[in-house]
């Protein structure tokens, strides 16, 4: 007759499994952590950007002036826009929104010192229109940035 196996000898085989199970379930819940913090830091510093964009859009609607100061900052915190999204994203950022703030300043200075007349009216005109355009991308940005800011899991 030979005697049954210690049960010491059952636990130790299973240790060794057990380990390795533990050890890939904390290996896949770290990986899982980067990913999250990742896509959070991702979506804040997308964030910033829309921010930027929405703070342009405020100035202008509050002020009817495209002012230095406010471009400025529009310009710094969406230059690297083409690296957090898409280049339609990048390119509506720097083509559109900030050349139509660049044509909205012009518009300005060109108007001081013009006389009531003709080329005053055309010039009054023509920056109603470009604040009517800014007006109406309150729903663009948001509809352009949706995909980027949405945090799924």
């Amino acid at each position: 007759m030979t005697p049954d196996p210690h049960w010491t000898t059952y636990l130790s085989a299973l240790l060794t499994p057990t380990v390795a199970v533990l050890g890939s379930f904390i290996a896949y819940r770290q990986w899982r952590l980067a990913q999250n913090k990742l896509k959070l830091d991702l979506f804040e510093r997308r964030l910033t950007v829309y921010e930027a964009a929405r703070t342009l859009l405020s100035s202008i609607m509050a002020t009817g002036k495209a002012k230095d100061g406010e471009v400025f900052k529009f310009m710094v915190a969406t230059r690297e826009a083409k690296w957090l999204f898409n280049e339609s994203v990048a390119e509506y950022l720097d083509k559109q929104l900030y050349h139509k703030a660049i044509d909205l300043q012009t518009l300005d200075a060109e108007l001081e010192g013009v006389p009531v007349g003709e080329e005053r009216r055309k010039n009054v005109r023509a920056q109603a229109e470009i604040k009517e355009w800014f007006m109406a991308q309150y729903e663009v940005l948001d509809e352009m940035f949706s995909p980027f800011l949405k945090l799924q899991h």
